[in-house]
């Protein structure tokens, strides 16, 4: 799956998207897979980092990476033409950075990178967000109440319908819940949740790619129940969902599915989306076929935001040997997404004339 996800440019003029890349937690791997990925993908983009100059420039250096960057500083325009990567400057890391420890203050700088990028976003400077991972307990330590990114953009977009996927090649899959336990998130595999969800997945599906989608229900159960053998969620709760977005939405939905196949087979190509029942059904779908490759995406925002598959790995962090590989999908994702909207509308106004 390396390469575009989409598309390759042939045209040395086609539109260079803005992605703000923010650099997540200090303590982590952020800045290092980001500086690792601008090493290979800066001609294709226009790459705006948010973070702290002093400490990525620092980080490049000790990485022996990529350091010829244009800074800007907080709440300056991002310039119209920029020939090198630009660092959106917050200046807002307490030196020095302490590899590995989560802290409030890390947490913090983390948040204000989020908010920065929503920011630019609302104001046209850039064309989409890729975002480095956040320690979920940093940001909770620094006083912001939310499980994670996709619960902390929901808010600052003022979106109310939103939902986390993953996109994997061919195996994209949207999640019915996310960081919760098991035992509650079972309690939301009810009919109303899912019917939404199934109407919801393909009315952005269609946004992101202008076409109908194909989609596949997994099931709860083992063997999606096997006719009410091993559970009763498949034929009380997830069948009925599924009949009601075929009969009164005209939505193309199948399933419930075993969930020990029905992923493999949408990585076969077979679906263009699966619903899942739980966070890690998904998940450990995803990073079986596709660690590394895989990216996070949030459907539901005014814009696109993609992220990477992992975490903060602080294990690692510092020592210059963590893998860039899904913050490279993530950017190269995020930029074929900005760049299929753009030719679409272009199209529709060709169309118009």
């Amino acid at each position: 799956m390396n390469g575009s996800y989409y598309f390759e440019s042939k045209n040395s003029e086609e539109y260079r998207p803005r992605l703000a890349i923010t650099i997540g937690d200090a303590a982590g791997i952020g800045a290092e897979i980001t500086l690792k990925a601008l090493e290979q993908l800066t001609s294709s983009f226009v790459p705006v980092v948010i973070g702290d100059a002093d400490f990525l420039l620092k980080c490049s250096r000790k990485f022996g990476l990529i350091h010829d960057f244009e800074v800007i500083r907080k709440n300056q325009s991002i310039p119209e033409i920029a020939d090198k990567p630009i660092i959106y400057d917050l200046q807002n890391l307490e030196k020095p950075i302490r590899f590995g420890v989560e802290s409030a203050s890390y947490g913090r700088a983390a948040a204000e990178y989020i908010q920065t990028a929503v920011r630019l976003c609302k104001e046209n400077q850039v064309d989409a967000i890729v975002t480095a991972p956040i320690s979920k307990k940093a940001l909770q330590m620094a006083g912001y109440d939310f499980p994670g990114h996709t619960e902390f953009l929901a808010h600052l977009t003022g979106t109310k319908d939103f939902a986390m996927s993953f996109f994997a090649g061919n195996l994209r899959t949207v999640l019915l819940s996310t960081h919760l336990p098991l035992k509650e998130a079972i309690k939301l595999v009810k009919k109303k949740n899912l019917i939404k969800l199934i109407a919801f997945t393909d009315f952005e599906f269609r946004k992101l790619f202008y076409k109908k989608p194909k989609i596949a229900v997994a099931g709860l159960n083992p063997h999606a129940s096997e006719k009410g053998m091993f559970g009763k969620e498949e034929y009380k709760e997830i069948l009925p969902a599924i009949e009601y977005c075929r009969e009164e939405y005209g939505i193309d939905v199948s399933g419930p599915y075993s969930p020990d196949t029905v992923f493999l087979r949408a990585f076969g190509g077979e679906f263009d989306f699966v619903v899942s029942c739980y966070h890690d059904q998904a998940s450990i779908a995803v990073k079986c076929l596709a660690f590394g490759d895989a990216v996070n995406v949030t459907l539901g925002l005014p814009f696109i935001r993609t992220s990477v598959d992992h975490g903060t790995a602080f294990e690692i962090a510092g020592k210059g040997v963590a893998d860039a590989s899904s913050m490279i999908a993530a950017i190269r994702l995020a930029r074929d997404l900005v760049l299929l909207k753009r030719r679409n509308l272009q199209q529709q106004k060709i169309q118009s004339l």
